[in-house]
């Protein structure tokens, strides 16, 4: 199996900034324990502070499926409801 690479961005509510900032030091560090998971990165964009730059690779189709997974379950997965999305995956 391939590798799986997610690119792209997120837009936060500026009303759910501070707790999307808060959680997202767990969220960091719960994806970079998963097995599979070569790499994670969501860093706040210089120029706009709602927008969140995401890069993401796994091993393979089931990490990242399993990932997907958990994040809809998860805390983060709670207090993003109504972040905008905004990805490219690329297998």
């Amino acid at each position: 199996m391939s590798k799986v690479t997610l690119k792209g961005f997120i837009l936060v509510p500026e009303s759910e900034l501070e707790v999307v900032k808060s959680e997202l030091v767990t969220h960091k560090r719960l994806t970079l324990e998963e097995p599979g998971c070569i790499t994670f990165s969501v860093t706040e964009n210089s120029n706009n502070p709602l927008r969140f730059d995401v890069y993401e690779e796994f091993k393979d189709k089931s990490a990242f499926e399993y990932h997907q997974k958990r994040v809809k379950a998860s805390y983060w997965g709670k207090v993003t409801v109504n972040v905008e999305r905004h990805y490219e995956i690329l297998e």
